[in-house]
């Protein structure tokens, strides 16, 4: 009887130390609300507490971005650790640097190769990884294969001055059938998008990243006046005069309508271009954006989302296995293949089962080597107040009321009172 009492209360202490073990970790993700982003995020959470034998709690955030980060600032504010894993946005480490766990325990070197460098890098603030690309996003040229080869082009623009030229021919010809038709459509209305599409027009002509990383202020130069004085060009010629007001859907609907050779654009339009009752289904294609000259880089903005782990969780060892779990390649696959979103390991881009459903992925592997991050890493706090001074001086020079010139000269002004 001592013995089965000794075993039973040997029972009780191991049930006990199983029992306090068990953790729960809450993560703030995707809207369930919107999309199927929140549901299947949700899903892969509930996944990695069974495989684990932790409970989660998942919390939906915002779909709004700008909600989304209010909200998540309350928390960082009081410090709370009610929420161990955030879901992020590109442009956010700067912002959360203070309030971030650093990463780099919990991942090798080894492991973060596995990633794009230009994210990892994105994500790292004065030394201290915040977070981990989790799925990924960048600016694309997309163009229509069908007018290319009709007009006798064997290859997309490969600089802005062939992107012109092969826009000016083409809509000569379209327009003696179809007189809504144009060469290029973007996101030129002022708003965080165009700030977006200035990043990739300066860079492209060798015009610097208008903050460096090293905090200097460099969008005073000519090229950088260039590329905007060769944008604002465009506007009214090859460009329709209402682009100084398109987001990307307004960009996107003229496009897929047919009424537009070129497109610049995020990777979601594709899907919808390509869709059944899409006018230019089976006629487009992507590749990465022009460059100013030849020996000038090509550029494409980074978008996307990132995993944190809070600075104030209770369980770091646990949230950082959730996150390695849900930036794995076996998850991030199966994102690819259910949502066709786009992954931040370069060898998803070769996966056969990845190519079997998004055929169109093996063009984007250039676009994210090639890809550029906004100053939101330097510019930290202030970033929001910095893009908008972008977008609202760049908007200047595409509606005529600036030149280049003195828009570079008055941005420069303006971002030195920002980040002073």
């Amino acid at each position: 009887m001592r013995k089965l009492a000794f075993l039973a209360a040997i029972g009780a202490v191991l049930a006990f130390g199983v029992a306090q073990a068990q953790v729960t970790i809450r993560v703030a993700g995707d809207s369930t609300a919107v999309g199927e982003g929140g549901r299947w995020m949700k899903e892969k959470v509930e996944e990695w507490a069974r495989k684990t034998g932790n409970k989660v709690e998942y919390i939906d955030s915002p779909a709004d971005t700008n909600d989304r980060l209010a909200l998540y600032q309350q928390y960082w504010a009081a410090k709370s650790p009610d929420v161990d894993v955030y879901m992020i946005d590109v442009i956010w480490p700067g912002i959360v640097a203070p309030h971030a766990l650093d990463l780099k325990q919990y991942f090798s070197e080894a492991e973060l190769k596995e990633f794009f460098p230009r994210i990892v890098e994105n994500n790292t603030i004065g030394g201290k990884l915040t977070s981990i690309p989790f799925f990924t996003d960048a600016g694309l040229l997309y163009y229509r294969t069908d007018l290319l080869q009709k007009y006798g082009y064997k290859n997309p623009p490969r600089t802005w001055a062939e992107l012109e030229q092969m826009a000016k021919k083409v809509m000569e010809g379209e327009r003696k059938t179809n007189k809504d038709f144009w060469g290029f459509v973007f996101q030129g209305k002022a708003y965080e998008g165009l700030t977006c599409d200035a990043l990739e027009w300066i860079y492209s002509f060798g015009g610097g990243r208008i903050i460096e990383k090293d905090g200097r202020i460099s969008v005073n130069n000519p090229k950088a006046a260039l590329a905007l004085n060769t944008i604002r060009r465009y506007v009214g010629t090859i460009a329709p005069p209402g682009v100084t007001s398109y987001a990307e859907e307004e960009a996107r609907n003229v496009f897929q309508q047919g009424n537009a050779l070129f497109m610049r654009n995020w990777p979601y339009a594709y899907a919808l271009g390509q869709a059944e009752g899409s006018p230019v289904r089976g006629k487009i294609a992507v590749t990465v954006l022009p460059k100013g000259s030849a020996d000038a880089p090509n550029a494409a903005t980074l978008g996307g989302w990132q995993l944190m782990v809070s600075a104030y969780t209770r369980h770091p060892k646990e949230a950082a296995d959730l996150v390695k779990y849900l930036a794995s390649y076996e998850v991030q696959k199966d994102n690819a293949v259910r949502l066709s979103r786009l992954p931040t390991r370069p060898a998803l881009y070769n996966d056969k089962d990845v190519l079997a459903k998004n055929p169109w992925f093996k063009d984007l592997l250039p676009v994210f080597q090639n890809a550029v991050s906004r100053p939101s890493d330097v510019a930290g706090a202030k970033y929001n107040q910095a893009s908008e001074a972008i977008w609202t001086e760049v908007h200047n020079a595409l509606t005529g009321r600036k030149t280049g010139e003195q828009a570079v000269r008055d941005l420069e002004a303006r971002l030195k009172r920002i980040l002073r």
